[in-house]
């Protein structure tokens, strides 16, 4: 299937982890035919994935951003519009978790939690819509997850919180020409529990996967695609649950 993704200038949120979605969502929608802004708070893991963007034949640009930072946000489109002139597809990818039970959280551990996974993808979706709005199109692919795992209550909460979000937003901005849906990817061995006990997600796997397997990047990425191109006109607002609950 052709996805009409060629020459379609895509920013992707949350590339610099080698083992996360960020990468093989970029790495897919170039494959595809995206020219890439790879962005990250990781400036160096960004800049390894624009390299992999610009060996598969496309251009990238890797950005070092905090989302959370409303002017570093705005800074990175400047930047993205200044090399390729327009931003087709968002990809709200970036995404931290501080992981402790409940009672043991402080204050600060709930803002890092809210600022980077609610705030920081709000603060994204709205500097790039002031772009996609006055063209008349655009794609925005937010990215949920975490809901119901111990010792990240506050970063699934914050997730939730994106789903919500992104259908609100999709009545908003779709007569507009702009096309907002989420993924809730499943449980992966990526940055975010690299360092969880295995026992532990083992059993979080028993319950939370029909497949009883992990998620992976390459389950992830080829479902973005498909939401970033032009063959997806009639999925709005909706949230996509990979691998079921």
């Amino acid at each position: 299937m052709d996805l009409k993704l060629k020459d379609k200038v895509a920013l992707v949120t949350g590339t610099g982890s080698q083992i996360g979605y960020g990468k093989a969502i970029a790495l897919t929608l170039a494959e595809e035919g995206c020219d890439i802004i790879s962005a990250d708070i990781d400036f160096e893991g960004a800049k390894k994935t624009a390299t992999a963007v610009e060996t598969l034949g496309r251009k990238a640009l890797a950005v070092k951003v905090d989302v959370t930072e409303r002017a570093e946000v705005d800074d990175m489109v400047q930047q993205a519009l200044a090399k390729f002139g327009k931003i087709d597809i968002l990809v709200n990818n970036a995404g931290a978790s501080i992981q402790k039970p409940f009672m043991e959280m402080t204050k600060a551990d709930w803002d890092f939690n809210i600022n980077v996974n609610l705030y920081g993808q709000m603060n994204v979706a709205q500097a790039v819509l002031t772009h996609m709005i006055p063209r008349h199109y655009g794609r925005i692919i937010n990215v949920s997850g975490g809901q119901g795992f111990p010792t990240i209550s506050i970063y699934g909460a914050a997730k939730a919180g994106v789903v919500a979000f992104s259908q609100a937003l999709a009545r908003e901005v779709t007569h507009l020409g702009v096309i907002v849906n989420v993924v809730t990817p499943g449980l992966a061995k990526t940055g975010l529990t690299v360092n969880a006990p295995p026992e532990f997600l083992d059993d979080l796997i028993q319950h939370s996967s029909i497949l009883k397997r992990f998620c992976t990047p390459e389950d992830m990425a080829p479902v973005v695609a498909f939401l970033a191109s032009d063959v997806c006109s009639y999925m709005v607002g909706q949230c996509v649950n990979l691998g079921g609950s």
